[in-house]
């Protein structure tokens, strides 16, 4: 945070706040320390963020709490001083909270939405509280922000509760500075807020009678069932087409979430925190059974906590309604599943009218209210890499914080990829990235990638000089990219991968990186995803790749790994096993002949597929129902990573796996292969990496890809490199995979101009 003063004593001092101090309570706490101090003059939100004037003998005092006592939400980046002239007493005699300025661009930012606060859920609770049970409160402290907020600055009739008067009580407390409410925009009660379409014990109800519920949440409507029904799940699973995708847990906290996973004080603190993401944890051997299709094959769970006061009271109905908030203590039998509900894989509904619509013949029950969702976003999804908290996908609770860049750059607008997109506005020296949009392949998520575009546009008061893009001609960002009509700049996809981590972690200078994906058009054409670079700013060399392996069938090959297996033995020189092991599988003939004459079997330096060859290869998983499924699978058996010596080997810049991959042949169990893989993979990644940052005098290296979301293969790396003396650097605040791309196109954009 910076801070600037000039000297004063008892005159007036105007005061600049920057950073989240909109929608966060920000100006009662400015009011409450005023009348602690005994001083006059005013405060108010305009589009730099809040500015003060005061008045009184005490004003430093006041500068000095701002900070020290900031509201839990808040997040104050700069705090500027200036004196001015005073006033006289009789032109100025109390402290006020003066009505917002609209004056100038928009330079401050409105808070993620947040989980209920300590405070409101005691009173939802309490008998004798007015808003007992109420699915609708809130505070200055908690509840929605950016998906009801429709521009700034943030006040009720910038969002969506603009059609909701307040009664005389809300009122009251909404004008009376000592109250927690105060100015809180979101304010409701049972008299004049917001109200459901069916009561909590009817949902309950339907729930425990092996319904699937669509319940209306803050970014989205949630698909629900109970999570010890096999029989809903099953049909949950099936109506939704989900494939094998796991399922996201909700349970009442974390000792409920105990008895299925297992977490240290870092992971609970993430499940515990107030932007209450799914976690994605360890499975309990000892845990009591869950329905067997939630997380098919999968030594983790993804679990959540409740953040809204319906999530909460249905736990409350659930745990018989008991007064006070002493049952949340304790651990709660009733365990969800809780899923975004977006079918055939589209965005997330959040219309009433549009989920009756989509959700028909999906959903048995659906709970609607009348406070509208202005914005979509999925729940965010985290876990813990080497050490700290990793985004897998970043979303509500989250979005749109800013990420903080090493400078100032001009205002850039980047639309990510095809695959988990997301697109990301610079201002000034932050950059804001989107929430998750999804795959490229249906026109509703292309109509969702211009309402994010046109949202974050609009409510960052933002005019980008240029849009920046994946290389490849074909992507459907890219497409939206010329169509904007302003000046594109095509961003190399692994380039971007090694920027994005650059950027978060303020990293001007020259950089090597590692960007292990599963495919990236390359500078020559080609399919890249196994890439060393040397990257400076806007230029990059590729320094090395691992080597290619034929993809037969061309994408279909990410979907069956046992192509890919097919492709390595012939590298291998066995091919004659292609047909023995995978007839069973597919046309393993025809997919020899692919690879032999080199007919559509395009080369590819992906270690995704190399990972799909060893699930391929160890019986993990022939055929997958979903990107990524298979190496999710390899990494769930994996215990202890053990390094198998001298099996790879580097010619040229290029590093051959392939003696990994025929010791796999040689292991009597699956987890036993897949230990190998992993801890040899590392290894051999750390030996191909440790002459090129010698060469270069580098002590760090930057990794990215969506490999880097596994944490056994992440861990081993950072724990190998720090070994050698060199800190790797892994992506924290924004995903691994293509959902990070948009900010490094941005940054590099950025800097090309």
């Amino acid at each position: 945070m910076r801070q600037a003063f000039m000297p004063y004593d008892d005159k007036r001092l105007r005061i600049r706040v920057r950073g989240r101090v909109q929608g966060v309570g920000f100006r009662p706490h400015v009011h409450a320390l005023a009348r602690r101090f005994g001083l006059t003059g005013w405060v108010l939100n305009d589009p730099q963020g809040v500015l003060i004037e005061v008045q009184g003998t005490a004003a430093a005092d006041l500068v000095t709490a701002l900070t020290a006592e900031a509201p839990p939400l808040a997040r104050i980046d700069a705090v500027e001083c200036e004196t001015i002239a005073p006033l006289a007493n009789e032109n100025e005699d109390s402290f006020t909270i003066r009505h917002s300025g609209s004056a100038g661009a928009v330079a401050t930012g409105i808070g993620p939405d947040a989980t209920v606060c300590p405070a409101c859920l005691a009173e939802l609770f309490d008998p004798a509280d007015r808003r007992y049970r109420y699915a609708f409160l809130n505070c200055t402290h908690c509840g929605p922000r950016y998906t009801i907020t429709r521009r700034l600055p943030y006040d009720r009739p910038q969002t969506a509760m603009a059609g909701f008067p307040l009664c005389p009580d809300c009122l009251s407390e909404y004008q009376n500075p000592a109250d927690r409410r105060f100015h809180a925009q979101p304010i409701a009660c049972p008299a004049c807020g917001p109200r459901l379409s069916h009561p909590p014990e009817d949902i309950l109800a339907a729930l425990r009678d092996g319904k699937i519920v669509a319940i209306k949440g803050l970014g989205g409507f949630h698909l629900a069932c109970d999570a010890m029904r096999a029989d809903a799940v099953e049909r949950l699973r099936r109506v939704k087409q989900r494939n094998g995708k796991p399922f996201a847990l909700m349970v009442a906290n974390a000792m409920s979430a105990a008895r299925h996973v297992s977490m240290d004080a870092e992971e609970r603190a993430m499940l515990e925190g107030v932007a209450r993401p799914i976690v994605l944890l360890r499975r309990r051997e000892d845990a009591p059974e869950l329905a067997p299709d939630i997380a098919p094959g999968l030594a983790w769970l993804g679990v959540m906590l409740p953040y809204t006061p319906l999530h909460y009271l249905l736990f409350h109905e659930a745990a018989g309604r008991p007064d006070g908030t002493g049952w949340l203590d304790e651990p709660q039998d009733l365990t969800l599943v809780m899923t975004s509900a977006n079918p055939g894989g589209e965005p997330l509904a959040i219309g009433n009218d549009e989920a009756r619509e989509r959700l028909d013949g999906i959903a048995d029950l659906i709970v609607d209210h009348d406070r509208d969702i202005v914005i979509r976003a999925d729940d965010s999804v985290v876990r813990k890499l080497a050490g700290a908290p990793a985004f897998l996908r970043r979303g509500r609770g989250h979005v749109p914080e800013p990420i903080r860049l090493a400078r100032p750059v001009p205002p850039i607008l980047a639309v990510g990829g095809h695959l988990k997109a997301t697109v990301c506005v610079t201002r000034g020296d932050e950059a804001f990235l989107s929430q998750h949009i999804g795959d490229l392949d249906n026109a509703a998520t292309l109509d969702f990638l211009e309402e994010t575009v046109a949202h974050l546009l609009h409510i960052l008061d933002v005019e980008p000089v240029a849009v920046a893009h994946d290389k490849h001609p074909d992507f459907q960002s890219t497409r939206f990219a010329e169509r904007t009509g302003l000046p594109a700049i095509a961003v190399q996809h692994h380039h971007a991968h090694v920027a994005a981590v650059m950027a978060e972690h303020r990293i001007e200078g020259p950089a090597l990186g590692l960007a292990l994906d599963g495919f990236g058009l390359g500078e020559d054409g080609g399919s890249w995803g196994g890439e060393m670079l040397l990257v400076e700013g806007i230029r990059s060399e590729r320094l090395g790749s691992l080597a290619p392996l034929a993809q037969p069938g061309g994408d279909v090959a990410a979907r069956q790994p046992w192509r890919m297996a097919a492709s390595a033995l012939v590298r291998m020189g066995r091919a004659d096993e292609i047909v023995p092991r995978f007839a069973g599988h597919g046309p393993a003939e025809g997919v020899r002949r692919m690879i032999e004459r080199g007919i559509n079997a395009p080369l590819t330096s992906s270690c995704g597929r190399w990972f799909d060859a060893a699930c391929g290869l160890l019986g993990v998983r022939a055929v997958a129902g979903f990107e990524g499924e298979a190496p999710m699978a390899l990494e769930s058996l994996v215990r202890r990573p053990r390094v198998a010596d001298g099996a790879w080997r580097v010619e040229e810049g290029e590093l051959d796996l392939t003696p990994l991959l025929e010791r796999l042949l040689t292991v009597t169990d699956a987890a036993e292969g897949a230990e190998l893989f992993h801890g040899t993979l590392a290894a051999a990644l750390i030996d191909w990496t440790l002459p090129a940052l010698r060469a270069c005098g580098f002590r760090r290296v930057v990794l990215s890809g969506g490999c880097l979301m596994n944490a056994m293969l992440a861990e081993e790396l950072v724990t190998g490199f720090r070994a050698a003396g060199v800190e790797a650097l892994l992506p924290r605040l924004a995903p691994a995979n293509d959902g990070g791309l948009s900010l490094g196109q941005a940054w590099i954009a950025a800097m090309a101009l």
